[in-house]
């Protein structure tokens, strides 16, 4: 099971993103605080979860976090920013929508713009290790899902219900076929080198 706490006694807050690689739409962001020694042998990194389960979770979170937050950065400031930068905005956002104001930020990863007046620490593959950011990672990665699914229904040529905007073959097949969409991050590389890429 994943450890309840990095400090003991200290008011931390799990931070985790989700949709960075993917070609199209937001970048999404959740901040979790937990209950002290809080216990849940399924919560896990939302990457080794099936569909069914991330989404079981998501409402247990919902219904045990002291408080949850999720934000989220549009592809056209991902653009503008960069998507590191649109990441750590992302957490920054989610940080300030929560009720509660944690004594401490665990960040999945290796990097981290630092959020004013709360100290942080930078836990890599903190997914893994800690309840909390865990439960972050869960939040991120099911409302981001839940958004493409929605746009999915916009542009379903794209099969985004299904690869959520990653770079498959299938989503870079559609784009060679279809152009761009609105929704596409025109700052990354949507097909190899020496395609050209047509506007939708």
């Amino acid at each position: 099971m994943l450890k309840s706490y990095f400090k003991k006694g200290v008011v931390e807050a799990g931070c985790d993103e989700a949709g960075r690689g993917c070609l199209a739409g937001p970048v999404f962001a959740a901040a979790v605080i937990l209950p002290p020694n809080y216990k849940n042998k399924l919560l896990d990194d939302s990457k080794k979860l099936n569909e069914k389960k991330r989404f079981s979770l998501r409402e247990e979170v919902f219904s045990d976090a002291i408080a949850y937050s999720i934000a989220q950065v549009n592809h056209l400031e991902i653009d503008e920013i960069n998507i590191l930068n649109a990441s750590f905005l992302a957490m920054h956002r989610a940080v300030e929508k929560l009720k509660n104001t944690p004594e401490l930020l665990l960040i999945d990863g290796n990097r981290f713009n630092p959020y004013p007046s709360i100290p942080h620490e930078c836990v890599i593959k903190g997914d893994g290790k800690f309840l909390s950011i865990a439960a972050a990672s869960i939040l991120a990665k099911t409302e981001r899902d839940l958004f493409m699914h929605q746009l999915d229904e916009e542009f379903p040529m794209y099969g985004w219900r299904v690869n959520k905007g990653y770079p498959t073959m299938a989503h870079r097949k559609a784009i060679r076929e279809h152009g761009a969409s609105s929704y596409h991050r025109m700052s990354f590389t949507l097909l190899p080198a020496g395609e050209q890429l047509s506007l939708f």
